[in-house]
């Protein structure tokens, strides 16, 4: 079970891809991350370098998300995050009001969060719940 999750709490593994070793060694890889999707909250974490615990009433849209992503690791700015091992399985979620999420220790605004999971399907079910 995810750190932080509680029974009854979806969790869903971060998608990881080629750079699945480094990230790993640079402490970002799928033993430290992942979402989870609670009864009143929704975490997201990748290694030390990306974490958001966001209500689950800021989670607007949720959509499967085939865009083109502009690298792997977490990248953002101006309250538009991705958080990816991978370039495939995204999911964007819309956040209203934004919320505070931490990149490497320092806290940013979060109004758009794009993230790559194992499951984008299952992620979306658990999120429509």
């Amino acid at each position: 079970m995810a750190t932080g999750a509680k029974t009854g709490d979806a969790v869903f593994a971060l998608r990881y891809g080629i750079f699945r070793l480094l990230l790993s060694v640079l402490g970002l890889g799928p033993g430290l991350s992942g979402v989870t999707v609670g009864a009143e909250r929704v975490r997201v974490r990748m290694g030390w370098g990306f974490r958001a615990d966001i209500p689950r009433s800021s989670v607007g849209q949720a959509t499967s998300d085939g865009g083109l992503v502009g690298g792997i690791g977490i990248h953002g700015w101006r309250g538009r995050w991705l958080v990816n091992g991978a370039a495939s399985g995204l999911v964007r979620l819309q956040i209203e009001p934004p919320e505070r999420a931490w990149v490497m220790g320092v806290p940013v605004r979060l109004r758009q969060l794009r993230v790559s999971v194992e499951d984008p399907d299952g992620l979306l079910g658990a999120l429509a719940r």
